[in-house]
C-alpha cells in the first residue's frame, strides 16, 4: 500500500507542492526518506519514529520507503516530519489516507510527539488556499495561517490531538486569524537640536522613498536622525504589511502570527558578510535587504563594510528584487528597501575642523570615501552634509515641529503620489522610470534650462539626471505643485554631491 499526504517546498516566496508518498513492503526492516532531502528532512525518520513511540506505537516491521516528489527537487526544513508521520500513520491504517488528501500538511515534530512551530507557515497557508485546500500546521502557528486560509485551518498541539481530530473523536478550535499591530513610532525629531538641512533631506526622503546618505563628523546625530525615519513613513496597507510577514514568515522571524504595519528597519554591523545582507548561506534565507523589504536598510559607518558586500547592493537597489543563484536552488526575494547610510567625512571623523582634523587631510578623506563605490553612490538620491552639533545648540529648547507634523507631510505627499500611480506597478516617486518618468516628472522650461546647464557642469551619468528628477517631482509634491519648477530642480541639484577621490 502507498499512502500520499501533501506539503511544500519552499523556493524563496514560492511554495511549491510536495507529494509525500510511504511504502510498507515486506523485506528487512528498514526506514529510508528518499527525494533530494537534507540532513534535517534525513533526520525526521528519528524524531517520528521517538514521536510514534510517545504514542505507543512500533514502526511496522517492514520496510518503509518514503519518497518525496517531485524527487528533483531539493527538500531542507524540519516542517516534512509531520507529513512523513500522517503518510506513515496512514500506511499503517491508524488514519484515514482519503480524509489526508483535502490537506496540506507542515509541521515539525518533537520526541514526545508535539507538533512545533517551523518557518514558513504563512507561504503554505497561502498555497493551500490557492489549491482550494485545508492546512494542517501547529497550534503556535494558526493565527498566522488564519490570515490566508481562515477557518480552513487544524492547528494541532500534538499528534494525538490531531489524529483524534481526524477521527472525529475530539474537536480543535478553528485559530482565529493574528492580531495587526499598529505602527510603531521610534525617535521623534523633536530630539534633534539644529540640523535643519538634514531634517528636510530626511523628509523628502521620505516622502519619495528615495535613498539617503549623511556625511557628518562623530557625534553629529546621524543615526538619531535615521531612527527617526520609521516615525514619519507612513505606515504599511494592509497588502503590504502582508508582503513584509511573508518574508519574516521564511525567515522564521513572524512571532504569534501577528502582522503588523509598521514599517521595517534593519540595521545591519558592518561586519555583516554578502549572505547576511543579500541572502543564501548553506540554506538559502532571506538577507537583511529582503527583510527590510517596504522599509528601511540602515548603513552606519557605511566605508566600514566590506566594498564586495556594499557593491552586492547595486543590482537589488535597482532592480527591486534580490536572486540568490546557487548549484542547487535559483532563489528571488523582494528587496524594495530604501537605503539610509551614515559615514563620517574620513577615518579620524573630523574633515574640516583644524583644532581636531589628523595631519594627512584632506587626502584621508579622499583615501576613505574611496572605500564607497562610484556606481553605488550613484544610485543614492540624497546626500546631505551633517554638520556638529555644539553645546549651545544642545542647550536649545526643543524644536517645535517633532515627527508627527513632518508625517502628515508625508501622508499628504505619498497620497497624491498613490493617485498618480493607481493602476501601475510603481509606489512612490522613487519608482519613475520610462514613460512614467516622462508623464509626471518633467520640468518646465526655466528647470529644463537649470538642469542641462547642471548635468554638463556636474557630468551627471544617466542615473544621476533620472534621480533628480524623480527627487524634484517629491519636492514639488511637497509643496503642493502641479508641475515641476527651476525651485524644485535647484533644491534636488543641492542634495547631488560629488565625494572627493584620491
Amino acid at each position: 500500500m502507498v499512502a500520499l499526504v501533501r506539503t511544500v517546498a519552499y523556493l524563496g516566496l514560492e511554495a511549491r507542492s510536495v507529494e509525500v508518498q510511504c511504502q510498507l513492503a515486506p523485506g528487512l526492516p528498514a526506514f529510508n526518506i528518499v527525494g533530494l532531502p537534507d540532513k534535517a528532512v534525513g533526520e525526521s525518520r528519528e524524531r517520528v519514529r521517538a514521536a510514534l513511540a510517545a504514542m505507543g506505537l512500533a514502526l511496522p516491521p517492514k520496510r518503509i520507503t518514503i519518497n518525496l516528489s517531485p524527487a528533483d527537487l531539493p527538500k531542507e526544513g524540519s516542517h516534512y516530519d509531520l507529513p512523513v508521520a500522517l503518510s506513515l500513520l496512514a500506511a499503517m491504517g491508524a488514519t484515514d489516507a482519503e480524509q489526508l488528501a483535502d490537506h496540506v500538511v507542515v509541521g515539525e515534530l518533537a520526541l514526545d510527539g508535539r507538533i512545533v512551530a517551523t518557518p514558513g507557515v504563512l507561504l503554505a497557508a497561502m498555497h493551500a488556499a490557492a489549491d482550494d485546500k485545508r492546512l494542517i500546521c501547529p497550534a503556535a502557528q494558526g493565527p498566522e495561517a488564519a490570515w490566508a486560509e481562515g477557518e480552513a485551518v487544524i492547528a494541532a498541539p500534538d499528534l494525538i490531538s490531531l489524529l483524534n481530530h481526524l477521527k472525529g473523536t475530539q474537536q480543535l478550535p478553528a485559530p482565529g486569524a493574528g492580531a495587526v499591530q499598529e505602527a510603531k513610532h521610534g525617535n521623534d525629531l523633536r530630539q534633534v537640536k539644529g540640523q535643519e538641512t538634514a531634517k528636510r533631506a530626511l523628509e523628502i526622503a521620505a516622502a519619495g522613498g528615495h535613498n539617503l546618505l549623511m556625511i557628518g563628523p562623530p557625534g553629529a546625530g546621524k543615526s538619531l536622525l535615521a531612527s527617526c525615519l520609521p516615525g514619519i513613513l507612513p505606515p504599511l496597507t494592509s497588502a503590504e504589511a502582508l508582503e513584509t510577514s511573508m518574508v519574516q514568515s521564511v525567515a522564521g522571524l513572524l512571532e504569534d502570527g501577528r502582522i503588523s504595519r509598521t514599517r521595517p528597519f534593519r540595521n545591519p554591523h558592518h561586519s555583516a558578510s554578502m549572505a547576511a545582507l543579500t541572502g543564501g548561506g548553506l540554506k538559502v534565507k532571506p538577507g537583511e535587504v529582503s527583510l527590510a523589504h517596504l522599509g528601511v536598510l540602515f548603513l552606519d559607518e557605511l566605508p566600514e563594510f566590506q566594498r564586495a558586500v556594499l557593491d552586492s547592493l547595486r543590482q537589488p537597489l535597482e532592480t527591486r528584487e534580490v536572486s540568490v543563484a546557487r548549484a542547487n536552488a535559483h532563489v528571488t526575494f523582494p528587496a524594495n528597501v530604501q537605503l539610509v547610510a551614515a559615514m563620517n567625512p574620513c577615518r579620524c571623523g573630523h574633515l574640516g575642523d583644524p583644532a581636531l582634523a589628523c595631519s594627512r587631510a584632506p587626502k584621508c578623506a579622499a583615501d576613505y570615501q574611496s572605500r564607497v563605490s562610484g556606481p553605488l553612490l550613484d544610485r543614492i538620491d540624497l546626500h546631505v552634509e551633517v554638520d556638529p552639533v555644539s553645546a549651545r545648540d544642545l542647550a536649545l529648547p526643543p524644536p517645535i515641529e517633532g515627527s508627527a507634523e513632518v508625517a502628515a507631510r508625508v501622508a499628504q505627499a505619498r497620497a497624491v503620489q498613490t493617485t498618480r500611480l493607481n493602476g501601475t506597478n510603481a509606489r512612490t516617486n522613487a519608482d519613475l522610470d520610462g514613460d512614467l518618468l516622462d508623464a509626471h516628472a518633467q520640468p518646465d522650461e526655466d528647470g529644463r534650462k537649470l538642469l542641462m546647464q547642471a548635468a554638463d557642469a556636474m557630468r551627471l551619468s544617466a542615473r544621476g539626471y533620472v534621480r533628480i528628477l524623480r527627487v524634484a517631482r517629491t519636492i514639488a509634491d511637497l509643496a503642493g505643485a502641479r508641475d515641476i519648477g527651476r525651485i524644485h530642480i535647484a533644491e534636488a541639484l543641492s542634495y547631488r554631491r560629488q565625494p572627493p577621490r584620491a
